[in-house]
């Protein structure tokens, strides 16, 4: 029953982390496409441009930059005038944008921490599964009162089955950690960028 125990918890803690894996993966694909479609435009955009009027409304990018668009917004009146107004703190946008990125590293950043868990925690709940399983093996062995392998081979195979799904489960979940990790911080880098061009591009348009 311990056996069985072990692995239906480590059977959860598999499923639950490849739900997560894959989720990831459909998450980071969705943000490099239109991560980059937004820079595109962005790029091609002379002057500050509403957020509304660029496409990718979902994409980090999108969100600091609007973020910074908002708060430039809020120091700046009359921007439709064809006169550019002085603009009075540059540093409150910055701030501002800074904020938009880090929360969009947060949100990215979700569901991680299961990952790192069943990395760290799975091998030693596979290995819990198979001391009891020696234990168990060996009890067997002293009740019997006789030194037979058939005695002990089911227990032991019990034992060493536990440890495999314990790996199995682990494994998997330590790559994908270490994969979205690096990624979160390719974007979290990527942001801090572009928080940089756009406040070059508003210093040229409003000072």
């Amino acid at each position: 029953m311990v056996a069985r125990t072990v692995l239906a918890l480590l059977l959860f803690f598999s499923l639950v982390s490849w739900a997560l894996i894959f989720q990831k993966l459909g998450i980071f694909g969705r943000i490099r496409r239109e991560s980059d479609q937004f820079l595109k435009i962005f790029r091609a955009t002379k002057g500050v441009a509403n957020p509304q009027g660029l496409v990718s409304a979902g994409s980090p990018f999108s969100n600091v930059y609007a973020a910074g668009y908002r708060e430039l917004q809020s120091q700046v009146t009359g921007t439709g005038n064809p006169t550019p107004q002085k603009l009075k703190s540059m540093q409150a946008v910055t701030v501002s944008m800074q904020l938009a990125a880090s929360e969009e590293v947060r949100r990215v950043e979700k569901g991680m921490s299961w990952l790192a868990t069943t990395a760290g925690v799975t091998p030693f709940i596979g290995l819990f599964g198979t001391v009891w399983g020696i234990i168990d093996a060996f009890s067997s062995l002293g009740t019997a009162g006789a030194a037979s392998l058939r005695v002990v081979a089911p227990g032991i195979a019990e034992a060493l089955i536990t440890t495999a799904a314990g790996l199995f489960a682990a494994i998997p979940a330590l790559i994908a950690y270490n994969y979205f990790l690096q990624n979160t911080r390719d974007l979290a880098q990527r942001l801090d960028t572009f928080a940089l061009e756009f406040a070059a591009q508003i210093e040229k348009t409003f000072n």
